[in-house]
């Protein structure tokens, strides 16, 4: 609400940037529903003074270009305003704010990343049936392949010829990706939206683009599981960085060990909340919590050697996707515990010291 056209030029220039739509007032809209159901209020300063009696409500913003006019603060607290913003200065700042107002971002979605300790330790078949069994819940799910040597996660659900965008389409990718057109660009499979690589040349996914697809995959809210490469380059830890908790698979073999310490070492240098999947069967006189405490990270838990998964994939079924079996039990329990616990406000998903 502004009549400063400059201020206004400025207003529908960030509105278009942040994919919103706006209604634009002159005054107090002469109906309340205008003001009071609006996912967000921006009032220029100059219209500040005229908003006094207006029902007090959250979102109000009063915006302005360059100095400060006059008791401009003075009245932004008469009418409510959360913050009094200033031009151009907090441009990208307001971009977002706009953004998350029009997308209608609740709470960040539950964001799990899988590595594996070894090769062939079982990562991605783990990230597939997390997905898999959250959306199975009815939870808003996305999984997102981060391992371009992976050979894309999307075969392993049986949708490389589904139809949607894969990772090379977003490499150029800067600043917000709308959380929105990120899910409805994707393809769906078995419930989930899914970000995989594509069967072309070797794509490069430089470290904005990867900070740029996890943040809006985040604002959708839900869950968020991402299968990660046993690497950790600049995009990967630009992804390590966005998650709430990593879970490293490793089978019970004393290499595996080693090895998974030296993955675990590497990630622990930017995500602080690692936990342990034992993954059987195991070498003799070695269990589940043998390997936590040699790993050093608490136990998220086991998944013991489940025969006939391969040929379950062979045919179509996506790992977990028969909501049976050591595996399905594991990633239902996971989610149980992770998901009482974000929403208490503690650590995601609770392990065994």
């Amino acid at each position: 609400m502004t009549e400063d056209v400059d201020l206004l030029d400025d207003l529908l220039r960030l509105c278009a940037a942040a994919g919103a739509e706006p209604e634009v007032h002159h005054a107090l809209p002469d109906h309340r529903d205008g003001w009071e159901q609006a996912p967000m209020v921006l009032v220029g300063d100059d219209a500040a003074a005229r908003c006094r009696g207006a029902a007090r409500r959250r979102g109000v913003m009063v915006v302005g270009r360059g100095q400060d006019v006059p008791d401009v603060w003075r009245r932004a607290v008469e009418i409510g305003a959360e913050y009094v913003i200033r031009l151009p200065d907090s441009e990208t700042w307001l971009v977002d704010q706009i953004a998350n107002a029009s997308e209608g971002v609740g709470r960040p979605a539950v964001t799990v990343g899988v590595l594996g300790g070894r090769g062939g330790a079982g990562a991605s078949t783990l990230a597939c049936a997390l997905a898999v069994t959250a959306a199975r819940a009815g939870r808003r799910t996305m999984l997102i392949d981060g391992d371009p040597l992976g050979g894309g996660i999307d075969v392993l659900l049986g949708g490389e010829r589904a139809e949607g965008m894969r990772w090379p389409d977003f490499a150029h990718s800067r600043g917000r990706v709308g959380g929105g057109a990120l899910e409805e660009s994707l393809p769906a499979l078995h419930g989930l939206r899914v970000l995989s690589w594509g069967r072309d040349d070797w794509v490069v996914i430089p470290p904005p683009a990867m900070r740029a697809v996890l943040a809006a995959a985040r604002r959708l809210g839900g869950v968020v599981v991402v299968d990660l490469p046993r690497r950790v380059d600049e995009a990967v830890a630009e992804a390590l960085a966005q998650l709430d908790l990593g879970l490293v698979v490793v089978p019970g073999e004393l290499r595996a060990v080693a090895a998974a310490k030296r993955v675990a070492s590497m990630a622990g240098m930017v995500l602080d909340d690692l936990r342990v999947v034992a993954r059987g069967p195991y070498a003799p006189g070695l269990d589940a919590q043998w390997v936590a405490r040699a790993m050093r990270l608490p136990l998220a838990g086991e998944v013991p050697l489940e025969r006939g998964l391969s040929a379950e994939q062979d045919i179509g079924e996506p790992p977990g996707g028969n909501g049976r079996g050591p595996l399905a039990r594991f990633c239902a329990a996971f989610w149980e515990q992770a998901l009482v616990e974000e929403g208490a406000g503690g650590s995601v998903a609770g392990g065994t010291p």
